[in-house]
């Protein structure tokens, strides 16, 4: 689990970075963590599942990933009307840059692996994955629109205080995030698990949900993203807090719980 560690180590330390950095910086930084989060991600899937099972949440997660992207850029379906910033995050496919996608695997896996240990069934994990990730998008969303990555074009309301982004925007990730989940069910039947420690997945969902809801209350200046982030990915993160403190959900191989 050492080897797995290192790109989540390396990702919470360029995030820290992430206030401190402006213009092209900020925008370097900001790569560096999309690559980070999926390296992390696709690392612990391969260490406890085989780098073809690895390869497979890549595909899944990023190809469904680029494709909403491509879709909702060009049609406004299923987020609404967007645009990205042109030249900001490298390359570019269709318009999207090739960091999206990878950021959806980047920012999926620890919620779904988190979902897995608190769901009793397969349909359990799909909608907790997918309220989970609506809850990171509490964060991602205001965060990416104030720092100009991407601009709203919707005349759908949003939430109050963030009425910048519409509330089909959070409709469209929990579809979105559905299907992901739902194939990753599928897929997760194809490999048997090594039993590995889940710490790794766990300590990135914590320190997304804990870490992004200081950094917009203290250093980004967004109060109201740090409320609804937090309150969002709450819905897994405080029954998971309460589960390790009660011993029905452990992380390390070798030890036991209900969960």
């Amino acid at each position: 689990m050492t080897i797995s560690a290192v790109p989540a180590v390396l990702l919470v330390l360029v995030q820290i970075a992430y206030p401190l950095a402006h213009g092209v910086g900020r925008d370097r930084v900001t790569v560096a963590v999309v690559l980070l989060s999926a390296g992390a991600a696709l690392t612990h899937a391969a260490v406890t599942r085989g780098v073809r099972w690895a390869a497979g949440v890549l595909v899944i997660v990023s190809g469904v990933g680029l494709v909403a992207e491509v879709v909702g850029t060009a049609t406004g379906i299923p987020f609404g009307g967007y645009d990205y910033a042109s030249g900001r995050l490298g390359p570019e496919v269709l318009g999207v840059p090739v960091v999206v996608p990878l950021a959806w695997t980047g920012g999926l896996y620890p919620v779904w692996v988190v979902a897995g240990l608190l769901a009793k069934g397969a349909a359990g994990r799909v909608s907790l994955t997918a309220a989970g990730a609506v809850g990171w998008d509490l964060f991602l969303d205001p965060q990416m629109v104030a720092d100009g990555q991407w601009t709203w074009r919707s005349p759908i309301p949003g939430l109050p205080g963030l009425g910048e982004i519409p509330v089909s925007n959070y409709v469209g990730w929990f579809a979105v995030a559905t299907v992901m989940a739902g194939l990753l069910e599928w897929w997760d039947r194809t490999a048997a698990g090594s039993g590995a420690a889940r710490a790794v997945p766990v300590a990135v969902f914590g320190w997304t949900w804990l870490g992004s809801t200081l950094a917009h209350a203290v250093f980004l200046g967004l109060p109201v993203s740090a409320v609804y982030g937090f309150c969002g990915l709450g819905v897994l993160g405080i029954p998971l807090v309460r589960g390790l403190k009660a011993r029905r959900i452990t992380l390390w191989p070798g030890t036991h719980g209900t969960m």
